[in-house]
């Protein structure tokens, strides 16, 4: 089976549910953004938060809407890349964009105050989102999320039930934004903000998993999901060596997201070092000439 690359530019699938979640949220978020610089908030409505969540919804919209949609049936590395596109690249460009406020200043004044209402630090709702929403409850629930959907009984089954493979994506969405929203650190903060030390140790405990299962799959003697081995072979690509690309795009460039998150936290934590050790040099010296 051959496509070319024109085929693949033309190869979009029109969800309507998907564009109208995409668009809605992009309304809501840039209406938001805007209230706030209107209001001076401009430490808050920055230029690159604005940039960050379009950008995690274009990256969306290319895993769900393009080319990537219609071939993850036919080749594995294809469906990961897609996957990394929801979990690794989406979903913390999302909460990079620090959603919540400018989401909620995008909604009309009363459904503000209801939300305001609901989300109040005694009303029942907000406790009960502080007690699931734990850093290692959000973290054991990606991991599983990750290891359960990568079985070979459950992946099969979502790639020939189009209910389950919706599920299988709502599920590494939802725990990739629970997820993220603890190492960014983004609004509302239920419980303060983590520590970067933590943030980083975080990281490096979902990478270590990730690594592993990675490495798994692409170094398998024998084929994992059955199913790859009923459809037509994309561009002549042997299941096997289709199966060991797609394990290495989960080991290497997946991998990769989390290193850089621990890059970026262990920068800003040297900065802010710096920033203090420099306070406090100012202060001992304003104290000597004083």
């Amino acid at each position: 089976m051959f496509l070319t690359w024109k085929d693949l530019l033309t190869l979009w699938v029109p969800w309507p549910q998907i564009i109208a979640v995409l668009v809605g949220s992009g309304i809501l978020y840039v209406r938001g953004w805007h209230r706030l610089r209107q209001r001076q908030a401009f430490q808050v409505a920055t230029g690159w938060r604005l940039a960050s969540f379009l950008g995690g919804l274009m990256a969306l919209a290319l895993a769900m809407l393009s080319a990537i949609e219609v071939l993850q049936d036919l080749l594995f590395s294809i469906h990961m890349t897609q996957h990394l596109l929801i979990m690794m690249v989406g979903a913390p460009l999302l909460m990079l964009g620090n959603p919540y406020p400018f989401l909620v200043w995008g909604l009309p004044l009363n459904a503000r105050r209801a939300l305001a209402l609901v989300t109040a630090p005694q009303a029942r709702f907000r406790r009960v989102l502080e007690r699931v929403t734990t850093p290692w409850i959000a973290w054991m629930l990606l991991v599983g999320a990750t290891w359960l959907w990568h079985t070979p009984a459950a992946y099969d089954a979502a790639l020939r039930s189009e209910l389950l493979h919706i599920l299988e994506h709502m599920a590494y969405f939802a725990t990739s934004l629970l997820f993220w929203w603890q190492v960014t650190g983004s609004a509302p903060r239920l419980r303060g903000r983590l520590g970067h030390g933590f943030r980083m140790g975080y990281l490096l405990a979902a990478l270590a998993q990730n690594e592993i299962l990675g490495v798994a799959i692409a170094f398998s003697p024998a084929p994992l999901y059955v199913y790859y081995t009923t459809v037509p072979r994309l561009w002549g690509v042997s299941v096997m060596n289709d199966q060991a690309l797609g394990g290495a795009l989960m080991w290497v460039p997946g991998g990769m997201m989390y290193v850089v998150g621990v890059i970026v936290l262990l920068a800003r934590y040297l900065h802010e070092e710096e920033m203090r050790t420099r306070a406090e040099t100012d202060g001992l010296e304003i104290v000597h000439n004083a």
